[in-house]
């Protein structure tokens, strides 16, 4: 789950189900959206989000290997914006399992099946990237989750290598 800044709560499930519920910041139902699917607003393994600025709800799409970002301040959620696609260049993604969001209008997804951090502009262009799959300091394999600390240092769940390894930006 997240949690905007005014309270809002978004639950993402996947299995049965693919989609995206909201509550008030209570715990109060509002709606849900979502039904599995490869179309605008439709999900296969929602399995990461986050919430900006302008209250703009970004879902980590995993298993159709996109980035959505879905305007659900209103009644009804709409979609504003498609990151990446299937594949292993810049600019497109393999499972792509976490994402934080950056000061600087900056996005990073740790990307599940091609073992790599890809920095992303919010307008959803790609930057740069970094790891390859090993075990070495600075390799990654099948990493899960990307997070940043108050300094902006980031962290990537190593799964594959059972371990969690920081990076500087």
């Amino acid at each position: 789950f997240v949690r905007a800044a005014d309270g809002t709560i978004y639950l993402s499930e996947y299995g049965e189900y693919e989609r995206i519920y909201k509550y008030t910041a209570d715990g109060q139902y509002i709606d849900r959206m979502g039904q599995h699917g490869d179309q605008p607003m439709e999900f296969s393994r929602p399995q990461s989000m986050a919430v900006d600025e302008q209250g703009l709800l970004w879902v980590a799409d995993s298993c159709n290997h996109r980035i959505q970002v879905i305007d659900w301040t209103g009644d009804k959620p709409r979609l504003v914006n498609v990151l990446g696609e299937q594949g292993q260049r810049i600019g497109q993604l393999q499972f792509p399992y976490g994402m934080t969001l950056l000061s600087e209008n900056r996005l990073l997804v740790s990307e599940y099946g091609n073992h790599r951090v890809q920095c992303w502009t919010r307008q959803g262009k790609a930057i740069s990237s970094w790891g390859s799959v090993g075990k070495e300091l600075g390799q990654l394999n099948q990493p899960w989750a990307v997070a940043l600390d108050s300094k902006e240092r980031v962290y990537v769940v190593d799964s594959g290598n059972n371990r969690i390894q920081r990076f500087l930006l």
